[in-house]
């Protein structure tokens, strides 16, 4: 009898085991690549596809991924889910999303890492690439007119709007520090023209479960 009710418990705690590992997997990054047309990530639907296969290739299943994008329609923030989110480092980012668009978020080069747990170049390195697609105000809503389409463009018309994953940039910026609406993108939306500001194209992918 002794040994029928000691398989059980070793199952319950195997099982506990697992769902802790799972929770503490990765539920945050910022792309490693981005999509190499500029701002034309393909829509939401690209953008989400993409965060999905960067996450498969590093190891991580069974998560929902969102890209962090706004639209002219949809908000970043009602995309995400509810948190909570860490990195590949295991890192905590925030709690929740009311945390995520305050003062008390995680995020900075340290801890904005890529899907492979690499950091992403900021202010002062070569290329610097801290500017990170978004589309939003800083409250994670939709800005209305920086998002190259819908995400659909890369042509010499538009902009988007980013953040700063590293939390710096000029002190003639009153927005250099934030971390999704630091600035629009000059010059359109093409691959250029998002060097030209500090960026690669790349965006935010958190996972929505």
């Amino acid at each position: 009898m002794k040994r029928m009710l000691l398989l059980p418990a070793a199952l319950l705690l195997a099982s506990v085991a697992v769902s802790q590992a799972q929770d503490n997997s990765m539920s945050f990054f910022i792309t490693s690549v981005g999509l190499g047309d500029g701002a034309n990530l393909g829509g939401l639907d690209g953008a989400d596809a993409h965060c999905a296969s960067l996450a498969e290739a590093a190891g991580v299943a069974g998560k929902t991924w969102r890209a962090y994008l706004s639209t002219g329609t949809v908000n970043a923030r009602d995309r995400i889910g509810a948190g909570p989110w860490v990195n590949a480092k295991g890192v905590k980012i925030a709690d929740d999303v009311a945390t995520l668009h305050s003062d008390a978020n995680g995020i900075n080069k340290e801890t904005g890492l890529t899907e492979k747990g690499e950091v992403v170049k900021g202010r002062g390195d070569q290329p610097n690439e801290h500017d990170i697609l978004t589309g939003t105000k800083a409250d994670g809503t939709v800005d209305g007119v920086n998002t190259c389409s819908n995400w659909t463009t890369s042509g010499a018309e538009g902009a988007a709007m980013v953040g700063h994953h590293d939390r710096m940039g000029p002190e003639t910026l009153p927005t250099a520090t934030s971390w999704n609406a630091a600035h629009p993108s000059r010059g359109g939306c093409g691959q250029e023209a998002l060097k030209g500001t500090g960026g690669a194209g790349l965006f935010y992918c958190l996972a929505a479960n």
